[in-house]
């Protein structure tokens, strides 16, 4: 088995002013434009009211799987009771769907952050160590239920820099805690997402692919630009199009058994379908037949 691709709906929601579902197409249609354009899967995301098991039908009719989902929390919180058992509940799901990975992300966004993206602004050692405690609970809670938590570090977070992802990997255990990068936030944090990757390669269970466009990063930065004038102003792009060397990505990350999910957080002028075409066409003619070992598997 070689890395499994898939594609996040996520730029058929975004909008300036946020996420706005209800402008979107309805889900079959978005389904059907990601299979149309050769993607094995998208990534879990049952809908209120509907069971994993209808959710899997449906997926089904498309010929998608469902790929590792995305749980967000405050892990700072200081009753992180009630995170653990939505935790818990996300986890259960994912096993339903046959799912043994997730993507975990501290809370976005964090309004410091988001006024000045990359920079760790307002940096507290302290909640971190707090952040630690309280993801080390839900991670505890997802093994229980048989599924391993993959540390997602995103631009806008109190996990944002290089520094505070490797801090958070290495103060929880590995067998607990797996990696799930994002190499677009990754990089427009300063970091080498080859560099990272390489690191921490036994222990990345799941991955966001992306590109950025670096002109765009280093202005935003130059300008004092927020998070989302940086992000509207043309920062995403789709692999291999921008300045990651994704080459060099994919090279770290052949022969793991993984699902990777093209990201493209805003699609542009081209549009969510037309990038979800671009991106498996430049992500399939480099990943297809390659052999694969697992990794983290519970």
């Amino acid at each position: 088995m070689t890395l499994r691709l898939g594609f996040s709906p996520f730029p058929y929601y975004i909008t300036p002013d946020g996420l706005r579902p209800d402008l979107a197409p309805p889900l079959d249609e978005i389904l059907r434009q990601i299979a149309a354009a050769g993607y094995a899967g998208v990534p879990a995301e049952v809908p209120a009211g509907t069971s994993p098991e209808d959710y899997a039908a449906m997926l089904a009719t498309h010929g998608l799987a469902p790929a590792p989902g995305y749980f967000q929390a405050d892990f700072a919180e200081a009753d992180i009771a009630p995170v653990v058992e939505a935790a818990r509940g996300i986890a259960r799901q994912h096993r339903a769907l046959g799912l043994d990975r997730i993507f975990v992300a501290q809370q976005f966004p964090d309004p410091v952050r988001i006024a000045a993206p990359t920079m760790g602004a307002g940096a507290d050692p302290a909640r971190l160590d707090q952040i630690v405690t309280g993801l080390s609970a839900v991670a505890d809670a997802m093994y229980s239920e048989g599924v391993l938590p993959c540390l997602h570090q995103h631009v806008g977070t109190a996990i944002e820099t290089e520094d505070e992802a490797c801090f958070v990997l290495d103060a929880i255990a590995s067998d607990r805690l797996l990696f799930g990068p994002d190499i677009g936030h990754l990089s427009w944090a300063g970091a080498d997402p080859v560099g990272m990757l390489t690191r921490y390669r036994d222990r990345i269970g799941v991955v966001h692919l992306k590109d950025i466009r670096r002109a765009v990063a280093d202005r935003g930065r130059a300008e004092g630009w927020g998070y989302r004038q940086t992000t509207w102003g043309g920062l995403w792009t789709v692999p291999g199009s921008g300045d990651i060397d994704c080459e060099a990505v994919l090279a770290v990350l052949r022969g793991l058994d993984i699902w990777a999910i093209a990201e493209i957080d805003i699609a542009g002028d081209d549009g969510p379908e037309i990038a979800a075409r671009r991106s498996f066409e430049w992500l399939s003619a480099r990943v297809a037949g390659e052999p694969a070992t697992t990794v983290g598997a519970p």
